[in-house]
Parts: C-alpha cells; sequence; structure tokens
C-alpha cells in the first residue's frame, strides 16, 4: 500500500514495522517518524487505526484469559531461538499436553 507520493519514511518500512509501533516496541525516534508519516499519508493512517481497533477488539475480547504457563514458556522459547536465528521446528506450539511434533492431519 502506498499512497503515490515521496515520504522521508517509505509506506513499505511504515508498514512492515506497524506493530511494533502499535505496541510500543521501537525507539522514541522511530516513533517520530512514523507519527509524522502518518500525518501526511492517509492511505497508512487508515491502515494504523484499523490495526489499532483490532488489537483493542482482541485485548477487550481475550484479555481477560489466563495462559497457561507451560505454553508462555514454550512460545517465549521459540521467540528467543528466532531470535538468536536459530531454525525451529514446524510444532504447534498450542498442543501443551504433547511433546510429539504436530502433523498435517491434526
Amino acid at each position: 500500500m502506498s499512497c503515490g507520493e515521496p515520504h522521508e519514511t517509505d509506506c513499505t518500512e511504515v508498514l512492515d514495522h506497524l506493530y511494533e509501533y502499535l505496541d510500543r516496541e521501537m525507539p522514541d525516534k522511530d516513533c517520530t517518524k512514523f507519527e509524522e508519516h502518518f500525518d501526511e499519508c492517509s492511505p497508512c493512517l487508515e491502515k494504523y487505526g484499523l490495526e489499532q481497533a483490532v488489537k483493542k477488539l482482541v485485548k477487550r475480547c481475550c484479555g481477560q484469559d489466563d495462559v497457561p504457563t507451560d505454553l508462555r514458556a514454550k512460545v517465549m522459547g521459540r521467540i528467543d531461538l528466532i531470535r538468536a536465528g536459530h531454525a525451529v521446528p514446524e510444532r504447534d506450539v498450542t498442543d501443551v499436553g504433547s511433546d510429539e511434533p504436530a502433523t498435517a492431519n491434526e
């Protein structure tokens, strides 16, 4: 998506890092760049508003559910592996009751 206008920060960069912006997981200077981009690019602002609304809806509807400790540990372990650049086996991390690999038929 792009409005076709030139921007200091490209639309592709903004959209590729939109969730990092929404979750405030980026440096303040990058957040400022994104805010400036939204001020001048209505298609990206619209996409941001939509994703923000979805995030709020998910939080409202699902934010009260407790996550099993072992599932959280498995997910965080996979995130750590990915961040470290390791290959991660294809498994269903939601299958907390089994150490067997998930198959396509499940």
